[in-house]
């Protein structure tokens, strides 16, 4: 983000200038009001106490689109203990399962507090920039952390960047070959299909770098910071993905793409996408480079 220029074009051409937060406060409370269309995470709490023995507050306590506990933090610049803070408040967090259980349930209801994805709480830095000593340290650590770069461009324009990001699930996934079992519950059907199921699993992955993958029991998440895919367990004769592309900015093609706004199904995503064969993935590349470019 700091290497971006961003241009005003009406009336001739002007570098619009980036700039930072004149204080902390200023980039926390614009993502906090906004932070399920920016960072794919629901609030539950904002400047949440740790307790006397901890002796600390929290930005922001939230939980993503895949359940997962999510720890938010901001700093208006660099600040070069932003790290250990975090892995302070990832320990917390760990130690403190039953009381992060009640403040969802106070919020979003039992159903979701039953469903909370211990496996793979995350951590999110949102600053005005990171050292390579930074990005250096959440590879070392092997823990769920998101480092994210922000920039104000003007005064109507906010950008966010994914300068890092690890999860502590990748490496395990990445290794799963299609002929060991799926996760926990899921329904294989041997064959085709499911060799299919192993190729989009490629096919996504290969789109970037800063891609990480959640396994849950009736879906599988491609993320960003927010999820772009979401690919259930196979079929006997196709594969479902649902994708976080406006289906009206699509041509949908009957038995291929459906729009599915307002009907309920496993995953985060309006449209979905049927895959039978390897022509369909072929044709379905292109949706997926426009979904991971949304999120």
């Amino acid at each position: 983000m700091s290497g971006l220029k961003l241009f005003q074009t009406k009336g001739g051409v002007t570098e619009v200038v980036s700039r930072l937060a004149e204080v902390e406060a200023g980039v926390r409370d614009l993502v906090e009001a906004n932070l399920e269309v920016m960072l794919g995470v629901r609030l539950l709490a904002s400047e949440y106490s740790t307790g006397p023995v901890h002796g600390d507050r929290i930005d922001t306590l939230g939980i993503d689109e895949n359940g997962a506990p999510v720890v938010v933090e901001f700093k208006r610049a660099t600040d070069a203990g932003v790290i250990n803070q975090v892995l302070i408040y990832l320990s917390w967090l760990v130690d403190h399962k039953a009381e992060f259980g009640h403040l969802v349930r106070d919020r979003l209801g039992p159903a979701v507090a039953d469903q909370v994805l211990w496996s793979a709480p995350r951590l999110i830095c949102v600053a005005g920039d990171f050292t390579r000593y930074d990005v250096h340290a959440i590879r070392e650590h092997r823990r769920s952390i998101d480092l994210v770069r922000y920039r104000f461009f003007g005064d109507d324009h906010f950008g966010l960047n994914t300068v890092a990001s690890v999860a502590t699930q990748t490496l395990a996934l990445r290794t799963r070959r299609a002929s060991e079992p799926a996760a926990p519950g899921a329904r294989v059907d041997k064959g085709a299909t499911e060799e299919l199921y192993a190729e989009v699993d490629q096919v996504l992955l290969g789109l970037a770098d800063d891609i990480t993958k959640v396994q849950r029991k009736t879906y599988r998440a491609y993320q960003r910071l927010r999820n772009f895919a979401c690919v259930c367990p196979p079929q006997k004769s196709k594969l479902l993905i649902y994708l976080k592309v406006n289906p009206k900015d699509v041509d949908l093609v009957p038995g291929f793409t459906r729009d599915v706004t307002a009907l309920g199904h496993h995953g985060t995503g309006d449209l979905e996408v049927q895959l039978r064969t390897d022509r369909d993935l072929e044709h379905a590349q292109d949706l997926f480079r426009l979904s991971y470019a949304a999120a």
